[in-house]
């Protein structure tokens, strides 16, 4: 099948991108291990023994990092309606999270205690229709939003991936009355040309 111009361009960028090369170096599964990384950095969102739940979490880029940085000291639940390789003292669910079977599954194993962060790097498949893939990148948004109230301890934080267009300033005036404080970043590995960002939430229902 004949490649698309944009297709072209997106392999050119991917295999010349410079954080494409460090994943690679260094062993992670994607290049978004890197937005993560300076999130962590800026915030120290993630500490030693926390539990820890990432949404949408296929192949497992950001779950590595955190795995690195807990070093076995905590608990980490990921979830993704694609398989994902095991990694360590990593307990993965193989489905959607909006299945009961699924959410119940993980509340019985978080126990009484909930979590202490929930990540969200989800995004939808794309149309190339801008409304509309705006409208399904928001409501996943919304839906991580939903599972992180359900699952997050008090003061608990969280990270979920947007695309700046309409809805965005809804659903950051949601999160304010949730959280204590909500600080948007841009990580240098998002691309320029990227609308997204990432929304770091602190201090849930406080």
């Amino acid at each position: 099948m004949k490649r698309t111009k944009s297709s072209k361009r997106w392999l050119q960028e991917h295999f010349s991108d410079p954080y494409v090369k460090l994943s690679q170096q260094q062993g992670y599964r994607s290049r978004a291990v890197f937005k993560l990384q300076e999130i962590q950095e800026k915030d120290k969102l993630i500490k030693s023994g926390m539990t820890i739940v990432d949404l949408g979490a296929a192949p497992g880029g950001w779950t590595q990092y955190v795995s690195k940085l807990l070093k076995g000291t905590g608990k980490i639940f990921a979830l993704d309606i694609l398989p994902m390789e095991p990694l360590p003292d990593v307990t993965f669910f193989l489905g959607d999270f909006q299945e009961q079977k699924i959410l119940d599954a993980l509340l019985l194993a978080l126990g009484e205690a909930n979590c202490d962060l929930v990540l969200s790097d989800m995004a939808p498949n794309t149309s190339g229709i801008r409304e509309s893939d705006q409208a399904k990148a928001m409501y996943l948004a919304e839906l991580a939003l939903d599972c992180a109230k359900k699952i997050l301890k008090r003061g608990g934080c969280f990270v979920v991936k947007i695309f700046q267009g309409p809805g965005v300033d809804e659903f950051i005036r949601m999160l304010r009355t949730e959280f204590q404080s909500v600080a948007i970043r841009k990580p240098k590995a998002s691309r320029p040309r990227s609308k997204e960002v990432y929304l770091v939430a602190k201090g849930y229902d406080l």
